[in-house]
């Protein structure tokens, strides 16, 4: 029983860990303070898709 847990386990915090390098959301935290700072980070190879991120936080934070 114990290593069907352990593999399920695995399977489990392998997929979350995976799943955590994806490009992060404009939304309130992202675009704000440390959170900006983190978030632009991952767009360093790729101009337009920051540009874009920048745009979309601007149009956020002018909503607030």
């Amino acid at each position: 029983m114990s290593l069907k847990y352990s593999a399920v386990g695995f399977v489990m915090l392998s997929s979350m860990l995976i799943g955590c390098d994806s490009v992060p959301e404009a939304d309130a935290v992202n675009c704000a303070g440390r959170g900006m700072e983190k978030s632009l980070t991952a767009f360093k190879n790729d101009e337009a898709k920051r540009q874009a991120f920048i745009d979309k936080c601007t149009e956020i934070n002018k909503a607030n």
